[in-house]
């Protein structure tokens, strides 16, 4: 038998040798091992019910993306020496739609971390229902410190390569950690000065003004928000006087705060690469905007402003004693040890903001203490959800109001949450099971249409 020769093999076994496949076929990804080994561990039961799952190799082809890209960015800096970073896009799986992802901007990024990030998304874009596919891509560029005119160069000679991957039709990328409205615009203006067309549907999370869509800025914090209220709703619970503590405090960590604190929740704490901020009196969101939306600061400025807060540079925000959690900062910030402090503390809730930002033995230690646990590949879905209502606009060349939006973002993450609960309780006999009922839920939507399709 050769490594994939898995007809005939019981479930589990079939995906012990997929997972043998990917780990051999992509060495040292570490990430992306540890996502898809969480998916499939998932799928014995599915597998079980459907065997031309396992005939086909969907598994097998869910595994491998459709398309790798890795370019040189070459760009001048403003003291006109030449620097090059390398981008990427991992176009994964376009069974339900056109290719549809964030691109990243962090010194961390590799092609493992878009490969994870890439397959993530293809089980999160298919519990939206919205028809699109999964990518991911980003570059090794760093833009903190850089100025505008740098970040705008950078961003044109990114564009300049991605280009002829792109379009409405075919790969529809979003921003990610570090990529915001500012770097998505440069980037669209350099796509439509190379194609000579207002081509708005290519690039979501554009500025209102421009094609783009109202909430799509909060839509990931406050999506997650949402997923939160409905786990605590099964259990006859609100967030009307939760102590909430998020960790970040970037694009999708303002948001959650301020959802949070709009539904009753008050937020304590927020963190940042160089410690954490703690607001008894509840985060002052206004302020933490301006620190970080204007200013781009670190939360120390916060702390040197208000006299309720306290900047901590020692320990973790997850030591903190709180109801709810929301890691919305990136992978694997929660671990053991965080999840442990968490229990023992008191917390009754964790949804993830970011993606898989707890490892998988926090989320083993959070399932065995009975702790409503919200994946990211269901609970943080509201920004690739509010992206593809953005295409939606784009398409008809209209624009919806806020309200609207806002609602049907809602509307979005409370069928996510049911679809998810409703999945794990036919599959897994526990409805609490959000992470086996995400990762199935995706997957059967993403397989039938694959199987419908052939083999392509």
């Amino acid at each position: 038998m050769t490594l994939l020769d898995t007809d005939t093999l019981p479930s589990t076994d079939h995906v012990s040798v997929v997972l043998r496949s990917v780990r051999h076929r992509s060495p040292g990804e570490s990430v992306f091992h540890q996502a898809v080994e969480e998916v499939l561990a998932a799928l014995g039961p599915v597998l079980d019910r459907h065997p031309e799952y396992v005939e086909a190799r969907i598994l097998e082809r869910l595994c491998e993306p459709e398309r790798q890209v890795m370019f040189r960015v070459p760009w001048v800096d403003d003291t006109g020496q030449v620097q090059v970073n390398r981008g990427y896009r991992v176009e994964f799986n376009s069974a339900l739609g056109p290719f549809k992802g964030g691109l990243r901007f962090h010194p961390t990024v590799d092609l493992g971390v878009i490969r994870f990030l890439g397959f993530e998304q293809i089980f999160k874009n298919a519990l939206t229902g919205q028809g699109i596919g999964a990518g991911k891509g980003g570059s090794d560029f760093d833009p903190a410190g850089c100025s505008d005119a740098e970040i705008m160069r950078f961003c044109q000679s990114f564009v300049t390569e991605l280009y002829r991957h792109l379009g409405e039709h075919t790969d529809v990328p979003a921003g990610d950690i570090g990529v915001g409205v500012r770097e998505l615009g440069y980037m669209f203006g350099q796509y439509k000065r190379i194609v000579n067309r207002f081509e708005a549907g290519v690039l979501t999370g554009k500025g209102v003004g421009w094609a783009g869509s109202h909430a799509r800025t909060e839509a990931t914090g406050y999506g997650a928000v949402y997923f939160l209220r409905e786990m605590l709703a099964t259990r006859g619970g609100t967030l009307e006087g939760r102590r909430a503590v998020v960790s970040g405090s970037g694009n999708v960590a303002i948001y959650a705060i301020e959802k949070a604190h709009a539904l009753g929740a008050t937020v304590i704490a927020c963190s940042d690469s160089g410690g954490f901020l703690v607001d008894d009196a509840g985060i002052d969101v206004d302020l933490l905007k301006d620190v970080k939306e204007v200013r781009r600061a670190r939360l120390s400025a916060y702390a040197a402003e208000r006299r309720s807060a306290t900047y901590v540079t020692t320990g973790s925000v997850f030591d903190l004693p709180c109801d709810v959690a929301l890691p919305c900062a990136t992978q694997n910030e929660l671990g053991e040890q965080h999840a442990t402090a968490l229990i023992r503390n008191g917390v009754q809730a964790v949804s993830e903001g970011a993606n898989m930002p707890c490892t998988p033995g926090a989320v083993a230690l959070f399932r065995d203490a009975g702790v409503l646990f919200g994946p990211g590949k269901a609970a943080n879905a509201g920004g690739v959800a509010t992206s593809a209502l953005e295409m939606q606009q784009n398409a008809a060349r209209t624009s919806w109001t806020w309200a609207e939006t806002e609602s049907r973002l809602e509307n979005i993450m409370r069928d996510i949450h049911d679809h998810t609960r409703a999945t794990a309780a036919t599959y897994t006999d526990d409805a609490d099971n959000y992470v086996a009922g995400a990762a199935i839920g995706g997957f059967i939507r993403v397989a039938d249409a694959m199987l419908a399709q052939g083999v392509v």
